[in-house]
């Protein structure tokens, strides 16, 4: 079975993104798999499925694919490539897109310098939606914020459990370069406090307007940037009282704009680059 696909990248969290707008690949998780495979692949950290409208008042649908083969909610990075790839194939000329998820609907907007901002919608901080299991746990204080412990190997750390339409947990580090990422990082993703698994965010504090940031990945290990990651380490700043309403976030893969009021109803928005690669084409193999 041989597909052709596109490999975009945004701030180094790379993708292949393809197009099933006129009919699905019906690809298998193992050939998720394969595609992201950095050996035997194309190599990615997602796999990005650019579907028709699933109902009016809606441009398209995004599915998405972690490289364990694993369909997830959200990504914040993706969004942005995907709005890029529908507007440069003609796909459409909006410049604002409504794209239905799994976890709802954002709206990415093409932005005059290349660039493209994402309305995230809403955080969520209540446990049991993240979802976190908070029973038998007492959290500290921060803020308006909760931390809560995790029972790790050794001493746990002390995390904030935020959602962006998939599940992250956010621990403040002095230095994100000498952060245990690699031994922490697979430990919280798979915590059992974290029905649905979740990823690890480690944050590091520059000022009240900019922040580096680290992110274990569920289903796709370290990234050299996480959109949504960033998204609920900022909130989680802000409600902690330690960062302003707009904050710049140093990844390793490159530099996003994080934008929140702070309040129950208000949107996250997120700003950064989109970046075509190259098209291609691959033999995959048959599902089992």
């Amino acid at each position: 079975m041989q597909i052709r696909f596109t490999k975009m990248q945004g701030a180094g969290n790379d993708f292949v993104v393809l197009d099933e707008t006129q009919g699905r690949q019906g690809l298998s998780p193992a050939q998720y798999r394969f595609l992201a495979d950095r050996h035997f692949g194309v190599g990615a950290d997602q796999i990005l499925s650019v579907r028709p409208a699933p109902a009016e008042g809606i441009d398209f649908e995004y599915v998405i694919h972690n490289a364990d083969g694993g369909e997830v909610e959200q990504c914040g990075n993706g969004a942005r490539c995907f709005a890029r790839f529908v507007h440069d194939r003609g796909l459409t000329d909006k410049k604002v897109i409504r794209v239905q998820t799994l976890s709802g609907v954002i709206a990415p907007e093409l932005t005059a310098d290349g660039g493209v901002r994402v309305d995230m919608g809403r955080p969520e901080l209540r446990p049991e939606l993240v979802p976190f299991d908070a029973a038998g746990l007492e959290p500290r204080a921060a803020g308006q914020a909760q931390t809560w412990p995790l029972a790790l190997d050794g001493d746990g750390p002390w995390v904030t459990a935020v959602s962006m339409g998939n599940p992250h947990a956010v621990l403040w580090v002095d230095n994100v370069d000498t952060a245990a990422v690699a031994e922490l990082g697979p430990q919280i993703e798979r915590h059992a406090r974290f029905p649905q698994r979740v990823n690890a965010g480690f944050l590091q504090r520059v000022s009240r307007s900019e922040v580096r940031l680290r992110v274990y990945e569920r289903g796709a290990g370290e990234t050299l940037a996480c959109g949504t990651g960033a998204c609920a380490a900022v909130v989680a700043g802000i409600r902690q009282g330690l960062l302003d309403t707009q904050v710049q976030v140093h990844t390793r893969g490159g530099l996003l704009t994080i934008a929140w009021a702070g309040g129950e109803d208000d949107s996250v928005f997120m700003t950064g680059p989109a970046t075509f690669v190259f098209d291609g084409q691959i033999e995959l193999p048959e599902a089992p």
